[in-house]
């Protein structure tokens, strides 16, 4: 397989799964497409303890069947546990990983309400937590969230509450973030090959942290051939990824 062959959703896919890499035997909570082909491709690969589950009750295998029951108190158990890695789609992310998914606008008078909290404050502060936000733009990577959701690094540590936080990634159609930057802000780690690191700063309302070495920001890297094959003919056959990643 040849670079030119691979999607950019496939990129996504692959970055999503890494997401995963060396998690053993924790529930993977994917939420949204390609996060959920990432998140079995890992299974299939280098994460074969991974849970799946059915998004309800149930854990499943690789081909769906059932093989245990996860009620709510369990699944609750896993997440106050930190035996769970989720990863939350999110309407805006700053730059030190504060998610909001509930509201846009002032709290007072929110322009367009949304999910709500939901569960991300106990996700966060209580298991890792990755990201995935399929259209990069100014209106997502904003400089501070309308209200947060998900709690980031510096509010987790403003609060005392670090002991386990973590977010290890966030993933977008553009490229591979994490907060190894000054103070725990959000650094570029990779750009999908045909994006540029300009794009992606553009489609950021904030400073990036960019690591000034030599070669500058690496791309995504590669799937191998097993993996493409696994994506293209045995988790997604239907092609669903290219409608959530959209070039």
């Amino acid at each position: 397989m040849t670079t030119a062959t691979v999607t950019r959703a496939e990129y996504c896919v692959i970055a999503c799964a890494e997401a995963w890499r060396d998690n053993g035997e924790v529930l993977a909570s994917p939420m949204g497409l390609v996060p959920s082909f990432g998140a079995r491709l890992a299974k299939r690969t280098f994460s074969p303890d991974l849970l799946l589950t059915d998004g309800e009750a149930m854990l499943v295998g690789l081909d769906g069947t059932v093989e245990g029951w996860l009620p709510y108190r369990r699944h609750l158990t896993m997440v106050t546990g930190g035996r769970r890695h989720v990863m939350m789609g999110a309407s805006q992310i700053d730059q030190f990983g504060n998610q909001n998914i509930s509201c846009i606008g002032a709290w007072e008078q929110p322009v367009r309400q949304l999910l709500g909290v939901r569960g991300a404050p106990v996700n966060t502060l209580n298991n890792p937590v990755s990201y995935w936000i399929p259209k990069h733009s100014t209106r997502v990577f904003v400089e501070r969230v309308d209200m947060v959701s998900g709690v980031g690094h510096d509010r987790a540590e403003a609060a005392g509450v670090t002991r386990f936080h973590r977010l290890p990634r966030v993933v977008s159609d553009l490229g591979v973030f994490d907060f190894t930057g000054p103070g725990h802000r959000m650094r570029l780690a990779s750009v999908h090959p045909g994006v540029t690191v300009e794009q992606v700063r553009a489609a950021t309302g904030f400073e990036l942290a960019v690591d000034s070495v030599a070669g500058g920001v690496p791309y995504t890297r590669e799937p191998t051939g097993e993996e493409l094959r696994l994506i293209r003919e045995v988790i997604d056959p239907k092609g669903l990824r290219d409608r959530e990643v959209r070039v």
